[in-house]
């Protein structure tokens, strides 16, 4: 059995989506100070990302919770997932910041996650019809 066909892989999948942008997001905002000298990255940039995050997780619980999953809900996230991938590509080619070796592999690592995540929610609901809670 394909893992993507399972009844609950995509609303699952979403679960973890939300908790690990709750989670990175709340530590972003209030622990940014202490992480930005480490990355080379502006504490602003690190708490307003911090920030954006924490609604984001609120949508993605919301979706995530409804007795059927909003395929145009679903496609906003792995939409807004796509856009933060292309924010952290920006960063690091745009001259924004001038990320150390560690910032950098931060970036690079947390943009290839939520690539993979994106990716799989997009999979999961291709071999999706509504699923009922």
């Amino acid at each position: 059995m394909n893992i993507t066909r399972h009844p609950h892989f995509l609303r699952r999948l979403l679960l973890a989506d939300a908790a690990s942008c709750l989670a990175i997001g709340a530590a972003l905002a209030l622990g940014a100070g202490l992480v930005a000298d480490l990355l080379g990255l502006p504490a602003d940039l690190l708490r307003a990302a911090g920030l954006v995050l924490l609604p984001f997780a609120a949508f993605v619980l919301f979706v995530a919770s409804r007795p059927i999953l909003s395929r145009p809900g679903v496609w906003l996230i792995i939409g807004c997932n796509a856009v933060w991938v292309a924010g952290s590509a920006a960063l690091l080619i745009g001259g924004f910041a001038a990320p150390t070796a560690l910032g950098i592999v931060f970036v690079v690592a947390q943009a290839f996650v939520v690539a993979v995540v994106a990716e799989l929610e997009a999979m999961g609901l291709r071999a999706t019809s509504p699923i009922p809670a």
